[in-house]
């Protein structure tokens, strides 16, 4: 048989062995009873939403989720807006300084945020204020060095033919940055994104630290609590358990599937003439 037949079939088994997981977690938040031997991978049982009503009733999984979206969202505005500009800066705009700031950028990437949390907390908590709130938890990960450097990485490698053309006719460095360079990094803007919506999706320790109230804490904070102090009194305790993952997880499999097509390298070389 040729390589390329033994290729696609380790390329075909890798993709099993990492899909599994998804599939045992959606098989097992259907299960009317727990079975968590080898044969749970093919339930005989029958198949349930009471999994989902049970821990429905338990934790408020559509105010979780807004939560979740809310918080989520205002990381996300903050990362493209701040990413953006900054990225922006360090690739095209000259000053002193430029080189030692990215420096200093990319070593705040190798600091565990786990170690910055006690202070992050004593700031915001309790010289802002801001405890309770959804602007507590979500401007620690409002500007995102990871999300810089994406940016900065394709700013430069745009054509600089495009950007002396257009401050020849008089473009500003903000009518350049939205018109020619904004358009052009839209795989870039996608990718800081998705890189970044799992961050504060699945972020549970950051939200809880902040908030006690129920009625403000994302979903991956509510589950966690379901877990430790809510499950063993459920009906399916596994199958509940499973049942709030896959609220968890469907709307980053939904968002990566949904704008996996757009990570392509952008045709920028129809812009330089010659």
């Amino acid at each position: 048989m040729s390589r390329t037949f033994w290729t696609r079939a380790a390329l075909f088994l890798g993709a099993l062995v990492f899909l599994f997981p998804f599939y045992y977690m959606v098989v097992g938040s259907f299960q009317e009873s727990p079975d968590t031997t080898v044969k749970g991978v093919f339930p005989t049982g029958g198949w349930t939403f009471d999994n989902y009503v049970d821990i429905n009733d338990r934790v408020d999984l559509a105010q979780s989720l807004l939560n979740s979206v809310i918080v989520t969202g205002g990381v996300l505005f903050g990362t493209v807006i701040f990413g953006v500009l900054a990225g922006y800066a360090l690739a095209r705009l000259h000053f002193r300084g430029r080189g030692t700031l990215f420096a200093v950028m990319l070593l705040v990437q190798i600091i565990p945020f786990q170690l910055l949390i006690i202070p992050i907390y004593v700031m915001i908590v309790r010289s802002y204020g801001l405890a309770d709130s959804y602007a507590g938890m979500i401007l620690p990960f409002a500007i995102n060095s990871t999300a810089v450097f994406v940016f900065r990485q394709f700013f430069i490698g745009l054509p600089e033919d495009l950007f002396s053309a257009a401050m020849l006719d008089g473009a500003g460095e903000l009518r350049i940055l939205w018109s020619i360079a904004i358009p052009l990094v839209r795989p870039a803007i996608l990718t800081a994104c998705l890189i970044t919506f799992i961050g504060p999706w699945n972020e549970f320790l950051w939200p809880f630290l902040v908030t006690k109230d129920q009625h403000l804490q994302p979903l991956a904070v509510t589950l966690a609590n379901y877990i430790s102090n809510i499950a063993g009194r459920a009906t399916n305790p596994t199958g509940a358990i499973l049942a709030g993952a896959v609220v968890l997880a469907a709307p980053a499999v939904a968002l990566f599937v949904a704008f996996q097509k757009h990570f392509t390298a952008t045709e920028i070389s129809s812009g330089v003439k010659g």
